[in-house]
């Protein structure tokens, strides 16, 4: 394994044990048994790192060319993603909310790579505006709404879980099915 490889495997750890916040890049070598030197070869910076940690070590979100099936079934397949992604993150990114300085270092940061909260929104909202413009959803469906429910209960349910002490959603398909008939109604689409 490379030491690339090793220093995310280590930060993941690091990071779901002890929050972004309290997470340091002297730990996340120590734990991946090389120098913070080597690390910063690397990564910039603990955000990059971060973002290492959630584009490869977290589960992926469907891109495009995964969603073959109807758009119930894509939305579906698309918001247990999302589910499954912010269950797993939400434990990493929540220290951020700690301290108001924090925070904004972190938007700042994030914001400068194109990074943060709104990607995720982004990748539903625009699945469902492709379709529409498709002609596969009717035009009375707002795909920035249609993201904000999808994406806003997902978070809400990973809040949840995580509130109670899991690490997964078991049922995350049938959450998704509920989620996305609730905003599609039942027959819809």
């Amino acid at each position: 394994m490379s030491a690339r490889e090793r220093i995310l495997d280590a930060a993941a750890s690091v990071m779901r044990e002890r929050g972004i916040a309290r997470a340091t890049t002297k730990e996340i070598a120590r734990v991946a048994g090389c120098s913070e030197a080597l690390l910063y070869k690397y990564f910039a910076d603990k955000q990059e790192i971060f973002l290492g940690v959630l584009s490869e070590r977290m589960p992926p979100i469907a891109g495009a060319a995964e969603l073959t099936g109807t758009v119930r079934e894509n939305l579906e397949t698309l918001t247990r993603d999302v589910l499954v992604f912010y269950v797993q993150t939400f434990p990493i990114a929540a220290a951020v909310f700690s301290e108001a300085d924090l925070l904004t270092a972190w938007r700042d940061g994030l914001r400068a790579r194109d990074a943060g909260p709104h990607v995720v929104h982004g990748i539903v909202e625009d699945y469902v505006a492709s379709e529409r413009r498709a002609g596969r959803l009717p035009t009375s469906v707002d795909p920035w709404a249609t993201a904000v429910l999808l994406c806003g209960a997902a978070l809400q349910q990973a809040f949840l879980a995580t509130f109670a002490g899991a690490t997964e959603i078991p049922d995350a398909g049938e959450v998704a099915a509920r989620l996305v008939a609730g905003v599609l109604g039942p027959t819809e689409a």
